[in-house]
This record gives C-alpha cells, sequence and structure tokens, in this order.
C-alpha cells in the first residue's frame, strides 16, 4: 500500500514565514523532469507551489488525448502528493475542440485539478483567492471574460477591498498570460486584461504579480501604465512604487521550446530576461521582507540566476528595484 504524507500550513497571520515555489508551463519533457528535480533539491525548500498554468500539454496531441493528463498526474505527484499546489488555469487546459466533438472547454482541467473557488465567493474554479501565512493570494482567468459587468471583473472588484494587509501582509496575483512582456511571443496578448484591472492593482498595492505563457523567464521593475484617458497620449510604462513587480516565469519545460526571439532594445521597464528553463521561489520573512530568487535548469540546484528583495507595499513602501539595491 503506497502512503503520502503533508505539512499543514500555518495558521494565517502577519509574521510567519513561509516559502512558494513558482513553476510555470511544464509539460511532460526531459526538461520539465529537470525542472522538477531541481525545485525538489532547492535548499530554499517550497512549502506550497504556486503554478502558472499549462499543465499537461495534451492537446498537442492526436485528439487532445487524455492519457497524457494521466501521465502529468503521475510525473508530478512526486511533489504534488506532499505539498499543495495552487492552480492557475491556463491556454492549454482550455481543450476546446468542436472538430472532435469537444465543445466545452475546460472538461479534462476541472475534473482533474479541484480549486477552493467558493471559498472565496467565487463563481467559477478559473478566478479565486486563497490565504496562505502572511500572503493572500489572488488567481485569475486569463482565458475568462474579465471586462466590466463580468463575473470575474464583478468578483475582482469586491474582493481587492477585503484584503487585510495587517492579517496577510503580502498581496500576490497569479494569472497567465503576463501584462508586460519584451518577447516577440504571446506579444500583447494581456494588454486588454491589464487595462481593465492594471489601476486597481495600483490601489490596493499589489506586491507581486507572477504570469507564465511565454516560455521564458523576465522580471521587470516597479512599474504602471494608467494615465492613458484616450485624448492625453500618455501610453508609456513608468516606474510606480506602489505597483507590482511583474514576473513571467512560463519556463518549466513544455513540449514547445524556449521562446528565444526579444524584443530589441530591451525596454527600461524590463529589469532581466532570459530565456532558460527553471523555477523561482519566493520567500517571506516578515510583514516587511521577503526574498526572491529564479534558477536555471543548467545551474547547480543552490545557484540564484536572478535574485531580488522585495520589501512589502504596505508596510516597507520603499524602493526595492535591484538597480536601487545594487
Amino acid at each position: 500500500m503506497r502512503k503520502f504524507w503533508f505539512v499543514t500550513p500555518p495558521p494565517v497571520g502577519p509574521d510567519v514565514p513561509y516559502t512558494f515555489g513558482l513553476i510555470g508551463d511544464l509539460g511532460q519533457t526531459f526538461d520539465s523532469n529537470k525542472t522538477v528535480t531541481h525545485y525538489e533539491l532547492n535548499p530554499q525548500k517550497g512549502q506550497a507551489l504556486l503554478f502558472l498554468g499549462d499543465l499537461s500539454y495534451a492537446d498537442h496531441y492526436p485528439k487532445h488525448d487524455n492519457n497524457r493528463w494521466d501521465s502529468w498526474g503521475r510525473f508530478v505527484e512526486r511533489i504534488a502528493a506532499y505539498q499543495p499546489w495552487i492552480w492557475t488555469a491556463g491556454n492549454h487546459e482550455l481543450d476546446f475542440e468542436p472538430k472532435i466533438g469537444e465543445t466545452k472547454p475546460w472538461k479534462p482541467f476541472t475534473n482533474r485539478y479541484r480549486t477552493p473557488f467558493k471559498a472565496s465567493g467565487s463563481t467559477t474554479p478559473f478566478w479565486y483567492s486563497i490565504k496562505r501565512a502572511l500572503a493572500h493570494i489572488i488567481v485569475l482567468s486569463s482565458y475568462s471574460a474579465y471586462g466590466k459587468y463580468t463575473p470575474q471583473y464583478s468578483w475582482l472588484e469586491e474582493e481587492l477591498p477585503k484584503v487585510n494587509r495587517t492579517e496577510t501582509p503580502w498581496l500576490i496575483v497569479l494569472l497567465h498570460s503576463p501584462w508586460y512582456n519584451s518577447y516577440n511571443y504571446h506579444y500583447m496578448e494581456g494588454e486588454t486584461m491589464r487595462v481593465m484591472y492594471e489601476a486597481w492593482f495600483v490601489k490596493y498595492k499589489v506586491d507581486v504579480v507572477f504570469a507564465g505563457l511565454v516560455h521564458a523567464y523576465e522580471r521587470t521593475e516597479r512599474i504602471s501604465n494608467i494615465a492613458y484617458n484616450i485624448v492625453n497620449g500618455i501610453c508609456v510604462p513608468v516606474k510606480d512604487q506602489s505597483a507590482p513587480v511583474y514576473i513571467t516565469i512560463g519556463d518549466g519545460g513544455n513540449i514547445e521550446g524556449l521562446a528565444t526571439n526579444m524584443t530589441e532594445p530591451q525596454p527600461a521597464y524590463s529589469a532581466f530576461r532570459e530565456a532558460s528553463f527553471g523555477h523561482a521561489t519566493f520567500g517571506i520573512k516578515n510583514r516587511t521582507h521577503a526574498y526572491y530568487s529564479w534558477h536555471r535548469n543548467q545551474d547547480g540546484y543552490a545557484v540564484e540566476a536572478d535574485s531580488m528583495w522585495f520589501f512589502n507595499r504596505y508596510y516597507h513602501p520603499v524602493d526595492d528595484s535591484t538597480s536601487a539595491q545594487s
């Protein structure tokens, strides 16, 4: 008989140290296996994993081969059986293919991977929130309607004011399609969602936004682009200490390869970018400080290819850009 175990999370509170792992666009390839192994052996030891969408890539196989969902489940079991994975739905979870009679999207994903959406008043598994230790985590759906008056818009409009920063100082958002992306892959796909919600992220001082989709890595400075009102012509990202850092971690392994074609020159808002497979960790130390690091598969398990100290936007809103720290 096989036995599994897990560690229950600590009580929610403002000074409960906790470390999250981060993986996106994993798939089930040789590189996927290297990513999972690196995460397992990372000495920083994530206690829960924030998954940024695109799980099995079963839709890449003939007739969206559901056996690939089963094999992917067996592949990630060595971690997922022992620590919680917090799911974000990506484009490869849609599984919408009328040509083979699949006219109801999301079926394989929703039947295999559950999210605690009802606890946060959501009406669907694709957007929801959870509290874990000293973090309030909001998960959004890039591939569900998000315009004004839609269910996702209405839910987020009510959810953000509920965040109690004295209880959960760190406000983290997960989504799949990045809002700031300087690669020539999926370029500006997240733009309409950014236009809808970015001003809210600045108003409520979101600390960091994690995304996937682009099969590479990128980290921005704290920036916003919310001044534009059609007639003023102001439509450029500017440094904003009330805004989040945007991090793309779509480099889990997938079946499609790396996104190596970048826009040139590198935009001023982009602090670091590289097309390598890997994973990241976000270790929250207390209500004011968190340490973030990105780890490439080709390096040793403890090697950090990119890192920064985050200063909490609510309790310690000083400049934490890497240019300021260097």
